[in-house]
This record gives structure tokens, sequence and C-alpha cells, in this order.
């Protein structure tokens, strides 16, 4: 009698492994301890160290911290307005990505291709030289423009990503409420889509803060472009530029935590 043969078992397919790398801080997660821990020491250590160096040194580090809070305020209002414009623009870009219009689907992949492949640092220097020879701006101005047109492409896709992880189903039924697809889409999948794409922006947010010291080239009285006068008024290069380090890593890590707080609200909500 021949022996029995088992049929062999069909093997489980694996989701596919999602990899996450962005140009913002790491988020420190609860459940990543090394880089909970890692967060943690890094913040309250920066914190310690600046402390350190204006009590123990007041000459220079007082007065580097006591010439730079302007600059702090201005890469805060470069920061928030850029980012602002830019989800206006990657609205536009996420939703002109989805259209069934060819014409507005070209446009929009057209943008988002083009500004993804310059650097922004040329953007920069494009934008403000460009405007500059069509109406007179202040450099903030172009700076906010300039960062938001870069972002509001990584913007529009985060916007695409979001939209289209919504279930159609969500889509077919408030078209049988007699919503047409604008009603629809304002009314039903937006609203869905903002608990998907909150934490995305939040590190985007945090990557746009970093990059905000490009804005020194133009001019900007930033943070970065403070501690270049005061070093180059003083010569103490490497006690200002160390300060200035100081300062951004605190800056980028609270708001680094900062959402890594919303993205645990969102998903306990869920």
């Amino acid at each position: 009698m021949a022996p029995l043969r088992r049929k062999p078992e069909k093997i489980a397919e694996q989701e596919p492994l999602t990899i996450e790398v962005g140009d913002g801080a790491a988020i420190p997660r609860r459940k990543d301890a090394g880089m909970f821990t890692a967060w943690r020491v890094a913040f309250f250590g920066a914190i310690a160290m600046v402390l350190y160096l204006i009590l123990f040194t007041p000459d220079p580090y007082r007065n580097i911290i006591a010439f730079v809070p302007d600059g702090i305020w201005v890469t805060f209002k470069v920061t928030v307005g850029a980012i602002l414009l830019a989800l206006v623009i990657g609205l536009f870009a996420g939703l002109g990505r989805l259209a069934e219009n060819r014409v507005i689907n070209g446009i929009a992949s057209l943008y988002v291709e083009v500004i993804r492949g310059i650097p922004l640092l040329v953007q920069l220097f494009y934008i403000y030289y460009a405007l500059g020879r069509i109406v007179n701006i202040p450099a903030i101005t172009s700076a906010i423009i300039a960062m938001a047109v870069c972002y509001g492409a990584y913007m529009g896709e985060i916007f695409r990503a979001g939209i289209q992880s919504i279930p159609k189903g969500q889509m077919e039924a408030a078209r049988s409420l007699g919503m047409n697809k604008s009603q629809a889409m304002v009314h039903v999948i937006l609203p869905q889509a903002v608990t998907v794409i909150l934490p995305p922006i939040g590190n985007e947010f945090v990557a746009l803060l970093k990059d905000s010291s490009l804005v020194s080239i133009l001019a900007v009285a930033d943070l970065l472009r403070r501690g270049r006068e005061f070093a180059s008024e003083t010569f103490t290069y490497f006690e200002t530029y160390t300060l200035v380090a100081l300062v951004y890593l605190i800056i980028t890590l609270f708001f680094s935590k900062l959402v890594s707080i919303m993205e645990e609200r969102i998903s306990a909500g869920k």
C-alpha cells in the first residue's frame, strides 16, 4: 500500500514591510524603547548643555543667547508661514493628482516631479531672484513662497496617499445619498483622510523647520543668520555655531515629541 502523501501547506503571504524614511527628526515612539530613550537623552542633555555654557561660561555664550532670540522668532515665522501655504498647495496638488481630467492630472503630476527633482537651495535662489525681477517683495516673503512651493509637492503626495487610503465604498455611499463628487470629497473623504495625513504632515513640519536655516542665504535674519552675524563680529565661530546647533536640536526634538504625542492620540482614537 502506497504511503499517504500530505499536501504541501500553503505558505501564508506576508504583507510587504513599509519603510518610513523622512527628512525630519526621528519620531520618539514608546514602542521603540531605544529611540525613546535616545530622544530623552538628547533633549534634556542639550538643555543641560546650554544652561551649563550660559552659567559657567557667560562670555561669550550668554552674549550669544541674548543676540539670537529675534532670529528664533523669524525661524518660526518662516516655518509656520511656509507650512500653511504648503498645505494649501499640497491639497490642490493632491486633488489634481487624483483628478480624472488628464490635463489637470498632468499639470499636478508635472509640478510634483519637477519640484521634487530640484534641490531646495536652488529653488530658494531661483524664486527669490525671479520674483525680484517682476515685483519687489521682502526677502522673508520670498523665502516663505519658495519653501512652500517646494514642500507643497511633498504635501501633495501625502494628501494623495491619504485620500486613496479611504475605502472606495465611502465615496460610493456618499454618492448614493445624492452628493456629487466635490461634496463627497469635502464632507466625507477629506475629514477621514485628515487623521491619516496628520502624522506625516507633522514630520514635514519638523523637516521644514530644519531646512528653514537655508533662508539665511537670502539675508533673512533667522537663527542661523543671527548666529553668523554675531560670529563675524566677535570671531567666536566655534562657540556661536555650537550654541546655534544646540538650539536647533532642542527645537527640533521638542516638535518631534509633539508629533509623537499626536500620533499616539490619533491611534488611540481609532
